[in-house]
Order: C-alpha cells, then sequence, then structure tokens
C-alpha cells in the first residue's frame, strides 16, 4: 500500500462476470491507489446473497440492495419489508440502487415508479441512504423525489451523475448527494464538470460505476475500483482543490451519507 490519501469507491459492481476470481488482486490494486472501501451494488434482489457473501468475504468491501430500474419490469417487485430485512445485515450499507430510466425502458416507467417509491420507504424506515439511477427522466424523479421528502426525509446520492443542472439543483435543494464518476474525467464532459464545479463540495462522492465508464487514461476498458483515484484527481481540479484535500473531504461526504460503514468501522 502506498501513503496517498484514502478514498472511497461509492458505487461498483464486483459480482460481474468480469470481475469473477480476481476480487483479491483488485483490492489489492485499490489499496495502491489509496481506495481502501469499496460499496459493490446489487441490481437484482435474487442475485443479494451473492453480493452479501463478497461484502462478508473481503473486509474492505460493504454493499447496498435493490432492483435497477431496467430490471423492475422483468424482476419479481421488491417488498418494503424484505429490503427492511436485507438491511439488518452490518454491512449491507444502502438502498439501490434504484430509480428511472427512460432512454432505454421508458415503456415499464409506471413499474419502475412503483419501485422506485418502494425503495424510498424502506430507506426511510432503516436510515440508509437511497442510491438513484436517473436517466432521460428528469422531471419525474424531481417531482417523486420532492413529493416523498415532504413526506419523510431520507438520505439519497445521486449516482453517476451525468443528468441537467436543473435537476441537480433540485436534488442538492433536498439535502442530497451527487457522485461523480469517470464520466466527470472525458474530455467532452465540461458540461457535467460544471455542473459539479457549482455544487456545495460537502455534498460529493466519487465512484466508478465499475466495470463501466472507466476514465482516462484507461477509457474504453474494463473499469475497476483502483480507478476512483483518476476520476478524484479530476474532483480536485474541478474545485480547485489539492488532491488530498478533495480526497478527505469526499470521505467525510461518504461517512455523514454512508453513515453504518462509519459506525462500523468506530464499532470495530
Amino acid at each position: 500500500m502506498t501513503d496517498l490519501p484514502e478514498i472511497t469507491d461509492s458505487h461498483c459492481h464486483l459480482d460481474f462476470p468480469d470481475f469473477e476470481g480476481q476480487i483479491d488482486d483488485i483490492i489489492t490494486r485499490a489499496a495502491d491507489a489509496g481506495v481502501t472501501r469499496m460499496v459493490t451494488i446489487c441490481t437484482k434482489l435474487r442475485n443479494e446473497p451473492t453480493i452479501r457473501a463478497i461484502a462478508e468475504a473481503h473486509a474492505p468491501i460493504f454493499y447496498a440492495a435493490g432492483t435497477h430500474p431496467m430490471s423492475a419490469a422483468d424482476e419479481p417487485m421488491a417488498t418494503v419489508d424484505e429490503l427492511v430485512a436485507i438491511a439488518q445485515h452490518p454491512k449491507m450499507v444502502g438502498i439501490g440502487e434504484t430509480g428511472l430510466d427512460y432512454h432505454y425502458t421508458a415503456e415499464t416507467k409506471e413499474v419502475q415508479q412503483v419501485s422506485l417509491r418502494i425503495h424510498i420507504e424502506a430507506a426511510r424506515q432503516t436510515g440508509l441512504p437511497l442510491i438513484i439511477h436517473s436517466r432521460d427522466a428528469d422531471e419525474d424523479m424531481a417531482q417523486i423525489l420532492t413529493e416523498e421528502h415532504k413526506t419523510g426525509s431520507f438520505g439519497c446520492v445521486m449516482h453517476c451523475y451525468s443528468s441537467g443542472p436543473k435537476l441537480a439543483q433540485q436534488m442538492l435543494d433536498l439535502g442530497f448527494y451527487l457522485s461523480m464518476s469517470g464520466i466527470a474525467a472525458f474530455p467532452r464532459s465540461q458540461e457535467v464538470r460544471d455542473i459539479f464545479a457549482a455544487a456545495p463540495v460537502d455534498r460529493i462522492l466519487v465512484e466508478t460505476d465499475a466495470p463501466y465508464l472507466a476514465p482516462p487514461p484507461y477509457r474504453g476498458k474494463r473499469n475497476e475500483p483502483a480507478y476512483v483515484e483518476k476520476t478524484a484527481r479530476v474532483g480536485a481540479e474541478v474545485f480547485g482543490m489539492e488532491y488530498a484535500d478533495f480526497a478527505a473531504q469526499t470521505q467525510a461526504n461518504f461517512e455523514r451519507l454512508f453513515s453504518k460503514v462509519f459506525q462500523k468501522a468506530n464499532a470495530a
């Protein structure tokens, strides 16, 4: 391990076939880049036992569970009780990813909206943050999250944020967080960088969404948690900060939102 500032990959998919049999090496490479924690995301609840087992077997790995909006119509509808029960596991730290995707699956938007509201209620009841995927659904996303937040508050991160500035501001106004992925490091993503630059730095997380969206110089290759350091360095530039200071800020932000991780570390 190096003496690089510590950082967290707040969103990756380590159960995907891309990583089969490689988790130990992935953790080693991550640690060499200063990445000491990662949250692997379950996108179909039938796969939750597999994701749970990965987290149980590796100290740096935590997990979240939910039904991805693109799978909402094909998977059994999650229930609040089911999500609340799963959340009792000590390494289960978030609800989702859930959300709305009208880019690929607009024909199932009604089912997606029902699923989203179920996940929101589970986030309320557990106190765990909601992990939101949003694509081409800004108006409905803003309406549902604003309406539900008035009913009862919950924490939330807009994962891999690449929507417009209006939705970003609406989410920040609700106290939510924006997560910076490799997209923000792409040369042609100045609009995305501008959206992050206008946000409070204490509401920013960083992620890989591995195996997708590898930042330069790895673009086009399989992404992995070690590469979140490259995105975070771009984030430091966006906010005009030294890398060590930006890394420390994102660590504090992660521990504030994903407080179960922080509480577990302090109890250890």
